[in-house]
Protein backbone atom coordinates (compact mmCIF):
# COMPACT_ATOMS: atom_id res chain seq x y z
CA UNK A 1 0.00 0.00 0.00
CA UNK A 2 1.24 3.28 -0.68
CA UNK A 3 0.07 6.67 1.38
CA UNK A 4 -1.18 9.39 -1.27
CA UNK A 5 0.81 12.19 -1.14
CA UNK A 6 -0.89 15.82 -0.72
CA UNK A 7 -1.19 18.52 -3.87
CA UNK A 8 1.56 20.88 -3.95
CA UNK A 9 -1.75 23.70 -3.29
CA UNK A 10 -2.99 21.90 -0.77
CA UNK A 11 -3.31 25.04 1.80
CA UNK A 12 -4.85 26.64 -0.70
CA UNK A 13 -7.16 24.08 -1.50
CA UNK A 14 -8.23 22.96 1.86
CA UNK A 15 -9.30 27.12 1.83
CA UNK A 16 -11.40 26.27 -1.02
CA UNK A 17 -12.96 23.28 0.63
CA UNK A 18 -14.09 25.59 4.32
CA UNK A 19 -15.45 28.10 1.65
CA UNK A 20 -18.11 25.74 0.78
CA UNK A 21 -19.02 25.00 4.44
CA UNK A 22 -20.30 21.45 3.65
CA UNK A 23 -18.49 19.22 6.07
CA UNK A 24 -19.94 17.78 8.86
CA UNK A 25 -23.64 18.42 7.04
CA UNK A 26 -26.69 16.48 7.61
CA UNK A 27 -27.89 14.39 4.25
CA UNK A 28 -29.07 15.71 1.48
CA UNK A 29 -31.42 14.20 -0.94
CA UNK A 30 -29.89 16.06 -4.06
CA UNK A 31 -26.36 14.55 -3.16
CA UNK A 32 -27.75 11.07 -2.64
CA UNK A 33 -29.51 11.15 -6.12
CA UNK A 34 -26.62 12.00 -7.83
CA UNK A 35 -24.93 9.50 -5.96
CA UNK A 36 -27.30 7.09 -7.01
CA UNK A 37 -27.54 7.88 -10.75
CA UNK A 38 -23.32 7.61 -10.86
CA UNK A 39 -23.64 4.04 -9.43
CA UNK A 40 -27.00 3.27 -11.74
CA UNK A 41 -25.07 4.29 -15.12
CA UNK A 42 -22.10 2.29 -14.45
CA UNK A 43 -23.82 -0.63 -11.99
CA UNK A 44 -21.60 -0.54 -8.87
CA UNK A 45 -23.32 -1.76 -5.63
CA UNK A 46 -21.45 1.51 -4.55
CA UNK A 47 -20.88 5.06 -4.99
CA UNK A 48 -19.84 8.14 -3.00
CA UNK A 49 -19.73 11.71 -3.10
CA UNK A 50 -16.13 12.26 -1.39
CA UNK A 51 -14.87 14.77 -0.20
CA UNK A 52 -11.16 15.06 1.23
CA UNK A 53 -10.35 17.42 4.31
CA UNK A 54 -7.02 17.65 6.05
CA UNK A 55 -6.71 13.88 7.47
CA UNK A 56 -9.90 12.15 6.55
CA UNK A 57 -12.23 11.75 3.28
CA UNK A 58 -16.00 12.46 4.34
CA UNK A 59 -19.38 11.44 2.51
CA UNK A 60 -21.53 14.25 1.43
CA UNK A 61 -23.54 11.39 -0.42
CA UNK A 62 -22.78 7.93 -0.23
CA UNK A 63 -24.74 4.54 -1.38
CA UNK A 64 -23.85 0.76 -0.35
CA UNK A 65 -21.18 1.95 2.13
CA UNK A 66 -21.90 2.28 6.33
CA UNK A 67 -19.02 4.73 7.50
CA UNK A 68 -19.39 8.50 7.14
CA UNK A 69 -15.80 8.72 6.77
CA UNK A 70 -12.43 7.24 6.51
CA UNK A 71 -8.50 8.09 7.08
CA UNK A 72 -7.15 9.85 4.15
CA UNK A 73 -4.47 7.64 4.58
CA UNK A 74 -7.05 5.32 2.93
CA UNK A 75 -8.92 6.89 0.48
CA UNK A 76 -8.76 6.19 -3.25
CA UNK A 77 -10.14 9.62 -4.00
CA UNK A 78 -6.68 10.85 -2.04
CA UNK A 79 -5.18 9.54 -4.71
CA UNK A 80 -7.69 10.50 -7.43
CA UNK A 81 -7.47 14.40 -6.52
CA UNK A 82 -3.59 14.24 -7.62
CA UNK A 83 -5.01 13.95 -10.72
CA UNK A 84 -7.68 16.61 -11.55
CA UNK A 85 -7.70 16.32 -15.11
CA UNK A 86 -8.86 12.75 -15.64
CA UNK A 87 -11.34 10.03 -14.07
CA UNK A 88 -8.82 7.91 -11.73
CA UNK A 89 -9.99 4.06 -12.58
CA UNK A 90 -8.76 1.11 -10.89
CA UNK A 91 -9.68 -2.15 -12.29
CA UNK A 92 -8.58 -4.88 -9.18
CA UNK A 93 -7.26 -3.04 -6.47
CA UNK A 94 -5.12 -6.11 -5.18
CA UNK A 95 -3.11 -5.64 -8.62
CA UNK A 96 -2.46 -1.78 -7.85
CA UNK A 97 0.75 -1.16 -5.59
CA UNK A 98 -0.84 1.68 -4.60
CA UNK A 99 -3.85 0.19 -2.98
CA UNK A 100 -2.27 -3.43 -1.93
CA UNK A 101 -2.73 -4.10 2.03
CA UNK A 102 -5.33 -1.08 2.19
CA UNK A 103 -7.60 -2.41 5.00
CA UNK A 104 -10.69 -1.25 2.79
CA UNK A 105 -9.43 -3.91 -0.01
CA UNK A 106 -8.51 -6.47 2.23
CA UNK A 107 -11.41 -6.24 4.26
CA UNK A 108 -14.92 -4.31 4.60
CA UNK A 109 -16.63 -3.24 2.16
CA UNK A 110 -13.68 -5.57 0.25
CA UNK A 111 -13.06 -3.14 -3.09
CA UNK A 112 -11.53 -4.33 -5.71
CA UNK A 113 -13.46 -2.25 -8.38
CA UNK A 114 -12.87 1.56 -8.04
CA UNK A 115 -13.54 4.29 -10.22
CA UNK A 116 -13.38 8.35 -9.37
CA UNK A 117 -14.00 11.65 -11.03
CA UNK A 118 -12.43 14.87 -9.29
CA UNK A 119 -14.34 17.35 -8.47
CA UNK A 120 -12.69 20.29 -9.59
CA UNK A 121 -13.89 24.02 -8.26
CA UNK A 122 -13.99 27.11 -10.53
CA UNK A 123 -11.11 28.45 -9.50
CA UNK A 124 -9.43 24.60 -10.02
CA UNK A 125 -9.30 23.25 -6.68
CA UNK A 126 -9.97 19.42 -6.34
CA UNK A 127 -12.19 19.39 -3.50
CA UNK A 128 -13.57 15.66 -3.82
CA UNK A 129 -14.34 12.72 -5.90
CA UNK A 130 -18.05 11.51 -7.56
CA UNK A 131 -17.07 7.91 -7.15
CA UNK A 132 -18.00 4.36 -7.93
CA UNK A 133 -17.00 1.23 -6.54
CA UNK A 134 -17.44 -2.67 -6.20
CA UNK A 135 -16.47 -5.79 -4.48
CA UNK A 136 -15.58 -7.56 -8.08
CA UNK A 137 -12.71 -6.03 -10.30
CA UNK A 138 -14.56 -4.61 -13.50
CA UNK A 139 -13.55 -2.03 -16.22
CA UNK A 140 -15.90 0.86 -17.71
CA UNK A 141 -17.34 1.57 -21.38
CA UNK A 142 -15.71 5.24 -21.94
CA UNK A 143 -19.48 6.72 -22.38
CA UNK A 144 -19.56 5.57 -18.56
CA UNK A 145 -16.52 7.25 -18.24
CA UNK A 146 -17.95 10.42 -19.96
CA UNK A 147 -21.20 9.93 -17.57
CA UNK A 148 -19.04 9.95 -14.83
CA UNK A 149 -17.64 13.47 -15.59
CA UNK A 150 -20.42 14.78 -16.38
CA UNK A 151 -21.95 14.04 -12.98
CA UNK A 152 -18.45 15.22 -11.37
CA UNK A 153 -19.60 18.31 -13.11
CA UNK A 154 -23.14 18.66 -11.48
CA UNK A 155 -21.94 17.62 -8.01
CA UNK A 156 -19.35 20.67 -8.25
CA UNK A 157 -22.47 23.11 -9.56
CA UNK A 158 -24.59 21.72 -6.95
CA UNK A 159 -21.95 22.76 -4.30
CA UNK A 160 -21.50 26.36 -6.09
CA UNK A 161 -25.49 26.68 -6.04
CA UNK A 162 -25.10 26.11 -2.14
CA UNK A 163 -22.27 27.86 -1.31
CA UNK A 164 -23.66 31.32 -3.29
CA UNK A 165 -27.15 30.84 -1.56
CA UNK A 166 -25.44 30.64 2.09
CA UNK A 167 -23.47 33.36 1.39
CA UNK A 168 -26.34 35.65 0.52
CA UNK A 169 -28.63 34.75 3.15
CA UNK A 170 -25.29 36.02 5.79
CA UNK A 171 -24.48 39.23 3.47
CA UNK A 172 -27.55 40.95 2.19
CA UNK A 173 -29.59 43.17 4.50
CA UNK A 174 -32.76 44.48 2.07
CA UNK A 175 -35.16 41.87 2.02
CA UNK A 176 -36.54 42.52 -0.95
CA UNK A 177 -33.35 42.01 -2.86
CA UNK A 178 -32.50 38.69 -0.97
CA UNK A 179 -35.81 37.13 -1.88
CA UNK A 180 -35.28 38.05 -5.14
CA UNK A 181 -31.37 36.30 -5.18
CA UNK A 182 -33.14 33.49 -3.36
CA UNK A 183 -35.60 32.66 -5.56
CA UNK A 184 -33.43 32.62 -8.59
CA UNK A 185 -30.91 30.59 -7.42
CA UNK A 186 -34.05 28.18 -6.10
CA UNK A 187 -34.98 28.42 -9.95
CA UNK A 188 -31.69 27.30 -10.79
CA UNK A 189 -31.62 24.33 -8.17
CA UNK A 190 -35.34 23.28 -9.13
CA UNK A 191 -33.64 23.00 -13.08
CA UNK A 192 -30.99 21.10 -12.21
CA UNK A 193 -33.40 18.82 -10.32
CA UNK A 194 -35.41 18.85 -13.59
CA UNK A 195 -32.17 17.74 -15.58
CA UNK A 196 -31.03 14.70 -13.56
CA UNK A 197 -34.67 13.62 -13.44
CA UNK A 198 -34.32 13.66 -17.11
CA UNK A 199 -31.23 11.57 -16.63
CA UNK A 200 -32.57 9.11 -14.51
CA UNK A 201 -35.35 8.26 -17.31
CA UNK A 202 -32.87 8.75 -20.53
CA UNK A 203 -30.74 5.66 -21.63
CA UNK A 204 -26.86 7.17 -21.66
CA UNK A 205 -25.62 5.11 -24.80
CA UNK A 206 -28.61 5.90 -27.22
CA UNK A 207 -30.22 8.53 -25.96
CA UNK A 208 -33.45 6.96 -26.26
CA UNK A 209 -36.13 6.75 -23.13
CA UNK A 210 -35.00 4.00 -20.48
CA UNK A 211 -36.64 0.88 -18.66
CA UNK A 212 -38.08 3.44 -16.21
CA UNK A 213 -39.55 6.08 -18.63
CA UNK A 214 -41.25 3.21 -20.31
CA UNK A 215 -42.65 1.93 -17.71
CA UNK A 216 -44.48 5.08 -15.92
CA UNK A 217 -45.66 6.20 -19.92
CA UNK A 218 -47.14 2.41 -20.47
CA UNK A 219 -49.08 2.76 -16.69
CA UNK A 220 -50.15 6.67 -18.01
CA UNK A 221 -51.63 5.40 -21.16
CA UNK A 222 -53.39 2.15 -19.62
CA UNK A 223 -54.66 4.46 -16.94
CA UNK A 224 -55.98 7.41 -19.29
CA UNK A 225 -57.67 4.29 -21.04
CA UNK A 226 -56.56 5.00 -24.68
CA UNK A 227 -55.89 2.35 -27.37
CA UNK A 228 -52.53 0.78 -26.30
CA UNK A 229 -49.99 -1.38 -28.13
CA UNK A 230 -46.54 -2.90 -27.30
CA UNK A 231 -44.03 -3.41 -29.31
CA UNK A 232 -40.61 -5.77 -27.70
CA UNK A 233 -37.83 -5.79 -30.41
CA UNK A 234 -34.64 -7.82 -30.17
CA UNK A 235 -31.71 -7.48 -32.39
CA UNK A 236 -30.79 -10.49 -34.05
CA UNK A 237 -27.43 -12.46 -32.55
CA UNK A 238 -26.32 -9.79 -30.73
CA UNK A 239 -23.81 -11.67 -29.14
CA UNK A 240 -22.05 -12.36 -31.63
CA UNK A 241 -21.58 -8.56 -32.92
CA UNK A 242 -19.99 -8.51 -29.65
CA UNK A 243 -17.86 -11.82 -29.57
CA UNK A 244 -16.67 -11.01 -33.23
CA UNK A 245 -16.25 -7.66 -33.66
CA UNK A 246 -16.12 -6.26 -29.79
CA UNK A 247 -18.58 -4.54 -27.31
CA UNK A 248 -17.39 -1.50 -28.88
CA UNK A 249 -18.59 -1.61 -32.32
CA UNK A 250 -21.97 -3.73 -30.44
CA UNK A 251 -22.33 -0.10 -28.93
CA UNK A 252 -22.05 1.62 -32.19
CA UNK A 253 -24.98 -1.00 -33.50
CA UNK A 254 -27.31 0.00 -30.57
CA UNK A 255 -26.74 3.99 -31.19
CA UNK A 256 -27.39 2.79 -34.74
CA UNK A 257 -30.42 0.97 -34.19
CA UNK A 258 -31.46 3.21 -32.22
CA UNK A 259 -31.37 6.30 -34.68
CA UNK A 260 -33.48 3.84 -36.99
CA UNK A 261 -36.03 3.45 -34.47
CA UNK A 262 -36.67 6.73 -33.31
CA UNK A 263 -36.79 7.83 -37.35
CA UNK A 264 -39.07 5.00 -38.23
CA UNK A 265 -41.52 5.47 -35.67
CA UNK A 266 -42.07 9.07 -36.35
CA UNK A 267 -42.38 10.37 -33.33
CA UNK A 268 -45.20 8.27 -32.50
CA UNK A 269 -45.36 6.80 -29.31
CA UNK A 270 -42.44 6.01 -27.35
CA UNK A 271 -39.38 4.15 -28.16
CA UNK A 272 -37.10 3.28 -25.27
CA UNK A 273 -33.89 0.99 -24.68
CA UNK A 274 -35.62 -1.58 -22.37
CA UNK A 275 -31.87 -3.33 -21.57
CA UNK A 276 -29.17 -5.03 -23.26
CA UNK A 277 -29.97 -5.39 -27.06
CA UNK A 278 -33.99 -4.95 -26.35
CA UNK A 279 -35.92 -2.05 -27.45
CA UNK A 280 -39.82 -1.85 -26.94
CA UNK A 281 -42.40 0.78 -28.32
CA UNK A 282 -45.16 2.15 -26.92
CA UNK A 283 -47.97 2.29 -29.47
CA UNK A 284 -50.74 5.12 -28.83
CA UNK A 285 -53.83 5.22 -30.51
CA UNK A 286 -53.82 2.01 -32.49
CA UNK A 287 -55.63 -1.30 -32.89
CA UNK A 288 -53.50 -4.84 -33.20
CA UNK A 289 -53.56 -4.89 -36.85
CA UNK A 290 -51.82 -1.43 -37.27
CA UNK A 291 -49.47 -1.58 -34.83
CA UNK A 292 -48.56 -5.12 -36.56
CA UNK A 293 -48.12 -3.04 -39.99
CA UNK A 294 -46.01 -0.45 -38.14
CA UNK A 295 -43.63 -2.74 -36.73
CA UNK A 296 -43.11 -4.30 -40.39
CA UNK A 297 -42.02 -0.94 -41.20
CA UNK A 298 -40.00 -1.13 -38.50
CA UNK A 299 -38.38 -3.89 -39.07
CA UNK A 300 -37.69 -3.73 -42.99
CA UNK A 301 -35.80 0.05 -41.56
CA UNK A 302 -33.49 -1.74 -39.32
CA UNK A 303 -32.86 -4.40 -41.93
CA UNK A 304 -32.80 -1.87 -44.81
CA UNK A 305 -31.03 1.34 -42.99
CA UNK A 306 -28.50 0.70 -40.26
CA UNK A 307 -25.04 1.35 -41.32
CA UNK A 308 -22.43 0.32 -38.66
CA UNK A 309 -23.56 -3.50 -39.83
CA UNK A 310 -26.36 -5.16 -41.47
CA UNK A 311 -28.04 -6.75 -38.38
CA UNK A 312 -32.37 -7.80 -38.24
CA UNK A 313 -34.43 -8.05 -35.36
CA UNK A 314 -37.22 -10.06 -33.91
CA UNK A 315 -40.80 -7.99 -33.12
CA UNK A 316 -43.35 -9.17 -30.85
CA UNK A 317 -46.31 -7.33 -30.19
CA UNK A 318 -49.47 -7.03 -28.58
CA UNK A 319 -52.54 -4.91 -27.88
CA UNK A 320 -54.24 -3.84 -24.33
CA UNK A 321 -57.34 -5.60 -23.57
CA UNK A 322 -60.04 -3.72 -21.12
CA UNK A 323 -58.83 -3.77 -17.83
CA UNK A 324 -55.43 -5.50 -18.78
CA UNK A 325 -52.31 -4.79 -16.17
CA UNK A 326 -49.03 -3.13 -17.49
CA UNK A 327 -47.25 -6.36 -16.72
CA UNK A 328 -49.93 -8.77 -18.32
CA UNK A 329 -49.89 -6.93 -21.92
CA UNK A 330 -45.62 -6.05 -21.59
CA UNK A 331 -45.63 -9.84 -21.13
CA UNK A 332 -47.81 -11.27 -23.87
CA UNK A 333 -45.86 -9.16 -26.28
CA UNK A 334 -42.48 -10.53 -25.00
CA UNK A 335 -43.92 -13.94 -25.30
CA UNK A 336 -44.70 -13.24 -28.84
CA UNK A 337 -41.05 -11.51 -29.46
CA UNK A 338 -40.17 -15.15 -28.37
CA UNK A 339 -42.40 -16.88 -30.91
CA UNK A 340 -40.58 -14.71 -33.27
CA UNK A 341 -37.35 -16.15 -32.63
CA UNK A 342 -38.26 -19.65 -32.77
CA UNK A 343 -39.90 -18.88 -35.93
CA UNK A 344 -36.66 -17.73 -37.96
CA UNK A 345 -35.94 -14.28 -36.14
CA UNK A 346 -36.25 -11.29 -38.67
CA UNK A 347 -40.10 -11.01 -38.53
CA UNK A 348 -42.78 -9.46 -36.51
CA UNK A 349 -45.43 -11.96 -34.14
CA UNK A 350 -48.90 -11.00 -32.87
CA UNK A 351 -49.86 -11.75 -29.40
CA UNK A 352 -53.81 -13.50 -30.28
CA UNK A 353 -54.11 -14.54 -26.37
Amino acid sequence: MIKPQKPANETQRLAALQRYAILDTPPDSAFDDLTAIAGAICATPMSTVSLIDAERQWFKGRRGLEAEETPRDLAFCAHAILEPEKVLVVPDARDDARFQGNPLVTGDPNIRFYAGAPLVTPDGYPVGTLCVLDDQPRELAPFQIKALEALSRQVTHLMELRRVSHELSHQLNERQWYEEQLQHYQQALEAQNADLTEQTRTDVLTGLANRRAFAVALEQALQAGRPTAVAVLDIDHFKIVNDVHGHAVGDEVLQDVARVLRSASGGSGLVARYGGEEFVWLIHDRGLNDAVLQCEYLRESVEHTTQTLAVTTSIGVAAAREGESAEHLFARADQALYAAKRGGRNRVVASEE
